[in-house]
């Protein structure tokens, strides 16, 4: 079975600062190489993490790669007028309209609360197009859309649209499967170099109680997972790991989060979800769904299911 991402990055032209990353055409060359069929172009439009690039060079890398590339649309929620009232939802129809499967991933370094943002969800439910955001837990140095320990402000934005589709990603939120008693460990701190320094809590240890990421997706069905961060905390505890991605096996997604042209090291999902397949330790059927099923179903993607 050939796997689906729905989670990867690629530039028409890649500057080489803080990291250089791939271009369409190397990210399709690490697909054939991987057993990956196709995968979700996610635009980067936030300037606290790289270069800004246009929506339309994902459209042109869509349409060089048909069924290998889809793509998503995304946009600054300071964009137009830089209020809480912009007309966000005629850029997200724009693109919708132009074959664009969801909006992300928004990361811009603003609290997760602030009403520009929630400006920005709003006219996502509004034309139909799920979300997927980067988190941190402050405001400076950083970026991401930052939320409190326990997650109270992704939360809030659940109940208050309760149609739009958020798909969970990034260590922020990945850390928050387990209790944490040092919540600035759960993602690393980027110098004045650019560099990351230090490593989050989320390579060793067995996973010991639940933590807010099961709450929050028992408590709403709109809450999705995608797993190129989850696995960096699930691989440390196997157990753990398969109890999880049975019981929200209809919620989660296979995603690689590619971010640069070295990026082999983001397919070892891939071959841990092979191990846990060939193991016998993750049923048949969920690993149908996680890896390929839920991605053709929840995005309407014109393939065949395993």
């Amino acid at each position: 079975m050939k796997y689906i991402d729905i989670h990867a990055h690629a530039y028409r032209k890649p500057a080489p600062f803080v990291t250089r990353f791939c271009t369409a055409e190397e990210l399709v060359e690490r697909y054939d190489s991987n057993g990956i069929e196709m995968g979700a172009v996610l635009p980067v439009v936030n300037s606290e993490i790289y270069l800004p690039q246009a929506n339309e060079d994902i459209l042109d890398m869509a349409e060089k790669y048909p069924g290998r590339l889809f793509p998503f649309c995304n946009v600054d929620p300071r964009a137009l007028i830089n209020r809480s009232d912009a007309p966000l939802d005629t850029v997200l129809q724009y693109y919708k309209d132009l074959g664009c499967k969801g909006v992300g991933e928004i990361m811009p370094n603003m609290r997760f609360d602030d009403e520009r943002v929630q400006n920005l969800f709003a006219c996502a439910e509004k034309v139909g197009l799920p979300v997927t955001t980067d988190g941190s837990d402050r405001v400076g140095g950083d970026f991401g859309l930052c939320d409190d320990p326990g997650l109270p402000c992704l939360e809030h934005t659940l109940q208050r649209f309760p149609m739009l589709k958020f798909i969970a990603h990034g260590p922020v939120f990945w850390a928050e499967i387990t209790r944490r008693t040092r919540p600035a460990l759960c993602k690393p701190v980027f110098g004045r170099d650019g560099l990351q320094h230090g490593s989050p809590d989320r390579n060793t240890g067995r996973i010991t109680g639940e933590g807010a990421a099961q709450e929050l997706l028992r408590a709403f069905p709109n809450l999705y997972g995608e797993l190129s961060d989850g696995y960096w905390q699930l691989k440390r505890d196997e157990d753990f790991a398969v109890r999880f991605l049975i019981e929200f096996q209809d919620r989660l997604f296979f995603g690689t989060d590619c971010c640069n042209a070295e990026c082999q090291k983001v397919f070892r999902i891939k071959l841990w979800f092979d191990h846990l397949h060939e193991s016998g330790k993750l049923p048949e059927e969920a690993w149908k769904k996680i890896c390929r099923n839920n991605a053709i179903d929840f995005f309407g993607l014109n393939l065949e299911k395993a």
